[in-house]
């Protein structure tokens, strides 16, 4: 694959990487996403590197996880950056994984809707709260879906019966 390849070193010491899909990534990784996201990783056959000798090694599902999305990405043409992420996160990185302004999450942060500690002048997150908060946020955005559903079909609003939405809620969400 002619794909480039790009590395920065940060000011933490850690690695990243970033690249750049093929001109053509849409036929180059349609085989191999079409593998991935149809090999159950649950399965005893669990997947394995293999090298020219044949020493195979096997796949983590953590990382096979990425694998997959990787390859979708890539696939629609898009770069890839792949950071490590240290378990507390400076409010700038944590923002950024909210997709959200540092002023924003600052503002989370002091209403403590999120935990946070100050070993220092500055503020950490811990990537296990960040996450859950994440999660939380999910869960109330698929509540709210669901309840503006139920008033717009009981209000008429509608000509669909609850059930239709029932039915397409589940495509819906997967979507996000």
């Amino acid at each position: 694959m002619d794909g480039t390849l790009t590395r920065d070193m940060t000011s933490h010491g850690s690695e990243e990487t970033t690249v750049m899909p093929p001109q053509h990534a849409e036929e180059d990784f349609d085989d191999l996403y079409d593998f991935l996201s149809h090999h159950d990783n649950d399965s005893l056959d669990t997947p394995c590197l293999q090298d020219g000798e044949g020493k195979k090694i096997p796949v983590p599902k953590e990382i096979f996880d990425v694998l997959i999305q990787v390859s979708e990405a890539m696939r629609q043409g898009k770069a890839v950056s792949v950071v490590p992420v240290s378990m507390t996160l400076t409010t700038s990185q944590a923002a950024d994984m909210l997709g959200v302004s540092r002023q924003t999450l600052v503002r989370l942060l002091e209403k403590g809707r999120i935990p946070f500690e100050r070993p220092s002048h500055h503020r950490k997150v811990r990537l296990t709260d960040l996450l859950a908060y994440k999660r939380q946020r999910q869960v109330e955005k698929h509540h709210a879906l669901d309840e503006m559903t139920r008033m717009a079909v009981e209000d008429d609003l509608y000509e669909d019966t609850s059930a239709d939405y029932e039915q397409v809620l589940p495509s819906v969400r997967k979507g996000e």
